[in-house]
């Protein structure tokens, strides 16, 4: 708390781990609590409230999240008044066990409870006492909660919460819940809200959004891409992420016949062996998988596919692996991201017998890149000399007189800055293609 021109400044500081439905929520906090008084601080030392808002996807994510727990108990002790909460998927799967560990924390929000954090906050503030609120339910997150937006460029939408799929390796269903659906004219209107914020692009976000719709059957996600696709203003749609399973060609014949929307599709296999999927609750099949490739490919030729690949899960034997290999090569994926199995209690593959060594996970998961990499460069070369349409993005991490951009395949591309602006639309000629990025040149 600070005074500043006679007045009184309160302070708080968001951490935020995981994935991009969290990065979403975290908005949606930050914008209730701008309702209450409080403004945005990048640093945590001035804070008048600390929120973390977790993940709990993979072991190395709680452990994050425990180290910067340890850490504000010593901010705690120099300000008694400090408000600190735990929010999202590691606050649902561990509820008051999180105080009982960690006294200082003043209270913890289950990932059904966004909503609830300005009530939550103002009850600590009169009372100081400890609140626990993860009551999971099948409740639907209102749509008047206000949104604080942290990116400039590019504006996160969830069109739906939770998870039916039960995959047997991920906790997800059982921290977010059963799937609902938002109508289709609250994204819309949330769409166009953000369009007149300045904002060219968004993502909309769920855990399957190919299943959006089948709880309220008012529109399936193909007509909702149409309805984002006529957004007046709008420039790029993407989306994340694809369930195999439902990904209809409906919604391939909506990505092809749209104008805005992007030709990238991250479509997670996780495995390239019909046993370790069958043993993942995967419900498709390879061969399934593949015909489902083919026929994206045939429709959009430009695509640009990603996958999330994990190794190591139980029972994986030298074959199931070779035959992964296989699979990617045959598959040929732009990019994809790469986990070693992680044990998740309250998951059945945590109690699966035959769990796998962890030198094995990891040399293995070095092959698995390898191969990766070489197909991704091998891809990525075919743009040599190539024109693409990038939206620039802002100075790169290592040079200032170097910016990047993104295409609308979703491939980041480096060039000179020329006086360009973050959300510029530029054109650049691909001249040095390499295995993670694009280097090129502007057209004048």
């Amino acid at each position: 708390m600070k005074r500043i021109d006679g007045k009184v400044h309160r302070f708080a500081h968001l951490i935020v781990y995981g994935c991009q439905m969290n990065q979403s929520d975290a908005e949606r906090m930050l914008g209730q609590l701008k309702t209450i008084g409080y403004e945005p601080t990048e640093e945590m030392g001035e804070a008048d409230l600390i929120l973390i808002n977790t993940c709990c996807v993979r072991e190395t994510a709680e452990d994050r999240v425990y180290g910067k727990i340890g850490e504000i108990k010593h901010l705690k002790r120099q300000n008694p008044d400090l408000i600190f909460g735990i929010t999202g998927c590691m606050a649902q799967k561990e509820g008051e066990a999180l105080i009982k560990r960690a006294p200082h924390i003043d209270f913890v929000l289950g990932t059904n409870k966004v909503h609830e954090l300005t009530r939550v906050v103002r009850e600590i503030e009169a009372e100081h006492g400890h609140v626990v609120d993860v009551e999971l339910g099948e409740t639907e997150l209102p749509d008047d909660v206000p949104v604080a937006r942290s990116g400039k460029l590019s504006a996160w939408i969830p069109i739906m919460y939770g998870c039916n799929n039960f995959c047997t390796y991920c906790i997800v269903p059982y921290v977010r819940g059963r799937e609902r659906s938002r109508l289709p004219e609250e994204i819309v209107k949330e769409v166009r809200e953000a369009v007149a914020a300045g904002y060219e692009e968004v993502t909309l976000l769920g855990q399957n959004v190919n299943s959006y719709g089948k709880d309220h059957k008012q529109a399936d996600f193909a007509d909702l891409l149409k309805m984002v696709d006529e957004v007046p203003g709008i420039r790029r749609v993407r989306f994340m992420t694809s369930h195999p399973k439902d990904l209809s060609d409906k919604v391939i014949a909506a990505i092809r016949d749209g104008e805005h929307l992007c030709e990238h599709i991250h479509l997670p296999v996780q495995y390239g062996s019909n046993r370790i999927l069958k043993a993942m609750n995967r419900v498709y099949t390879v061969e399934s998988y593949k015909d489902l490739v083919r026929r994206i490919r045939a429709a959009i030729p430009e695509v640009s596919l990603t996958t999330d690949l994990i190794v190591g899960f139980p029972g994986e034997t030298d074959e199931d692996f070779a035959q992964m290999l296989d699979f990617l090569r045959e598959i040929r994926y732009d990019s994809a991201y790469t986990f070693i199995y992680s044990k998740r209690s309250g998951t059945p593959a945590a109690k699966m017998e035959d769990q796998v060594p962890e030198d094995v996970k990891k040399a293995r998961l070095q092959q698995l890149m390898d191969v990766q990499n070489e197909i991704s460069l091998e891809i990525n070369t075919k743009l040599l000399g190539r024109e693409v349409e990038v939206m620039v993005e802002g100075p790169s991490k290592n040079d200032a007189a170097v910016w990047s951009g993104r295409t609308r395949t979703n491939k980041i591309v480096l060039f000179a800055h020329d006086g360009e602006q973050p959300g510029d639309f530029v054109t650049v000629k691909i001249t040095h293609p390499q295995t993670w990025v694009l280097k090129g040149e502007r057209v004048h």
